[in-house]
């Protein structure tokens, strides 16, 4: 047999068994492609001027090439490692070590620039598509077209083949260290003596538990009120870091044995076969894998919680407008809003307007403040919008009362107050105590007034007096408040191109809520998909070196399965030990990663919009039914092993 011959038989018989490897090495050279494509493309930055991504798209693409560096890097030790006797028989019969490396060489040369060529002509064939999905989340009006660029095209070659010289350097690197007798001796680095849990085991497991369990109390309080300062924050975060990953490490290390020995211990002895073959190679296998399966584990958790943010800002992104924009169209220029208000009345389009007076007054509401975090604020004499319950539908405030109005979720997590209580107006000649009465959600007037805060609602008489007594020092802002509804929802967009036409004709100190929200999505839409495709990214790759552990585990364990057969159990007593191990291996990186990114999420999604749980529940569902697409892959190739080992 010739040198060619034996590489195209070796090339045909690689490919058969590593074809999920030759799947992931397709899917992320045409995500890079697409990605790549996306930076060329002049739609990106000329899209009615609305997207300025390209500069986010490279950074996401650099990401994305180190993602796809290491799930190579590391899917060829495996391999090399797999071939291990095979490489040791070559040698035997005479073969010098160059001789092989350049067989095995030529093999991979073969393999991975095919896949490359695959991968890119996938990548320019979705590349439309992608920029379709990318325009429809963030909202911009262009048409996505089908072109090649040239640059991409060479851009992910170059990426691609630097990769493959350093795969090379570290497979000759093996081959150069390695006598035929260690060749033929490689074995995974998984346990392969089973002992029995001493002492420091079982005090690692404890503290892995008490370190995660650590970790997630303090995230829930996080904006408690327990931390009060801004390095406070800090450094419960650091430690919520530091607690996670290490309490993950510990977890791998030694907490799942200690879980899975306590459940055996429980048996008493009465182990069927799905016990032994799931949760006694689990036991002995899980503590080695602990650095690998911390990795996965953290950056899984990080993918989902970044996901979840951005969708979170993205599905909430008209709520938000409508907190920062107290109407459709909001103006604190009286002269503005009437002529915009002509403008609509020209066009034929119904309207309602309001008119508020604000007036900015030194508030003292330190008897009403539970818990804050300190921004710097002196509850004695914070300052606050003041506007008078006139023309407010559905409020009448007594003289001797107040009501504040404009709370969401930030404002309540960072500044907790009672539901009633004494608080003063400080004027500029005298303090007009005050009756707190509750909290009203809505917001009267937009953020321009507030910066962040709830708006102080009195009484006429009450707001008279003050604009008597008003501090003309805090006055530095317009002092009206015009809003501008729209009757009828179907011609918001006529009226918000009527509102955009005059921005473009004179410095306009409007604010639309469509806009807003419009800018929001853009943005967030933007994050959105680049952090989507990159989560997706590592969770194919995540998900194919679990997968190769699994191989690399079960051809390792077909002899078992051999002894087992002539025992008389059948492939079908065999498989449920097969899945419960299965589910374990898969399901415990995904419900540890699942369960951090869920605190993480909830310790501060407020900050990002208004909706938790709906997006924060898609992203987890979507990720868990990619995930478990792995699993049960694991579970066929586990099938055709059982089948194999009589």
């Amino acid at each position: 047999m010739s040198i060619s011959q034996l590489i195209w038989r070796n090339l045909k018989t690689n490919l058969k068994n590593d074809y999920l490897y030759v799947f992931a090495l397709i899917f992320s050279v045409a995500l890079y492609f697409a990605f790549v494509t996306l930076q060329y493309d002049p739609a990106m930055d000329e899209a009615k001027g609305s997207i300025k991504g390209a500069a986010a798209i490279r950074a996401a693409s650099i990401l994305l090439v180190a993602i796809v560096a290491v799930f190579l890097v590391y899917a060829n030790k495996i391999f090399i490692k797999r071939r291990s006797k095979e490489i040791g028989l070559f040698q035997f019969i005479g073969m010098t070590k160059g001789m092989v490396f350049r067989i095995v060489s030529a093999e991979s040369f073969l393999l991975y620039f095919g896949s490359l060529l695959a991968g890119s002509f996938l990548g320019f064939s979705v590349s439309r598509l992608i920029m379709m999905i990318l325009f429809k989340i963030t909202g911009v009006e262009e048409v996505a077209t089908l072109q090649f660029s040239k640059q991409a095209f060479q851009q992910t070659i170059a990426v691609f083949a630097a990769i493959y010289l350093v795969i090379m350097l570290l497979n000759w690197l093996f081959l150069k260290k390695q006598t035929i007798l260690a060749l033929f001796q490689v074995v995974s680095s998984t346990e392969d003596k089973v002992r029995k849990m001493s002492i420091g085991e079982v005090l690692v497991g404890i503290l892995g538990l008490a370190f995660i369990l650590s970790g997630y109390f303090v995230s829930a309080q996080l904006f408690s009120g327990a931390f009060s300062s801004i390095e406070a924050l800090f450094l419960a975060m650091v430690a919520i870091l530091a607690l996670v990953i290490a309490g993950t490490y510990l977890f791998y290390k030694g907490s799942v044995r200690f879980l899975l020995n306590v459940l055996r211990r429980s048996k008493k002895g009465h182990l069927n076969l799905s016990d032994v073959v799931s949760l006694s190679s689990l036991m002995f296998r899980m503590r080695s894998n602990a650095l690998l399966l911390t990795i996965i584990t953290t950056v899984s958790a990080l993918a989902i919680g970044l996901l979840s943010l951005s969708y979170i800002s993205y599905y909430s992104a008209e709520q938000s407008a409508a907190d920062y924009v107290a109407a459709d169209f909001s103006f604190i220029d009286q002269d503005e809003a009437a002529a915009f208000a002509e403008a609509l009345h020209a066009h034929g389009i119904a309207y309602r307007e309001h008119v508020h007076e604000v007036l900015q007054v030194e508030v003292n509401i330190e008897s009403l403040v539970t818990s804050s975090v300190n921004l710097n604020v002196d509850p004695t004499r914070s300052v606050f919008p003041v506007i008078s319950d006139e023309g407010l539908d559905g409020v009448d405030i007594a003289p001797g009362e107040a009501m504040l109005s404009g709370f969401n979720d930030l404002i309540q997590t960072v500044m907790a107050l009672r539901s009633s209580g004494p608080l003063e107006l400080i004027g500029l000649q005298q303090t007009t105590p005050l009756h707190y009465v509750g909290i009203r959600e809505e917001f009267p007037v937009s953020s321009y007034f507030t910066s962040g805060l709830p708006v102080l609602i009195v009484d006429e008489a009450v707001f008279a007096q003050l604009r008597q007594d008003i501090n003309p020092d805090i006055q530095y802002r317009y002092s009206v408040h015009a809003g501008i509804d729209i009757a009828d929802a179907s011609a918001l967009p006529q009226a918000n191109a009527l509102f955009g036409e005059m921005t473009g004709q004179q410095q306009n100190l409007g604010m639309s809520r469509l806009d807003i929200s419009a800018s929001q999505k853009l943005n967030m839409g933007l994050v959105m998909f680049i952090v989507g495709f990159l989560g997706l990214a590592f969770l194919i790759t995540s998900g194919c070196i679990l997968y190769f552990k699994q191989m690399d585990e079960g051809e390792e364990e077909r002899w078992s399965y051999t002894i087992l057969r002539k025992l008389g159990f059948t492939p079908a007593d065999l498989l449920r030990g097969i899945r419960v191990k299965q589910l374990f291996n898969f399901g415990i990186p995904l419900i540890v990663g699942l369960l951090h990114s869920y605190f993480a999420v909830q310790s501060g999604w407020f900050l990002f919009g208004t909706e938790l749980w709906t997006p924060m529940l898609v992203v987890m569902v979507i990720y868990t039914a990619l995930y478990s697409v792995f699993g049960m892959l694991s579970v066929l190739h586990y099938r055709k092993i059982v089948k194999e080992s009589l």
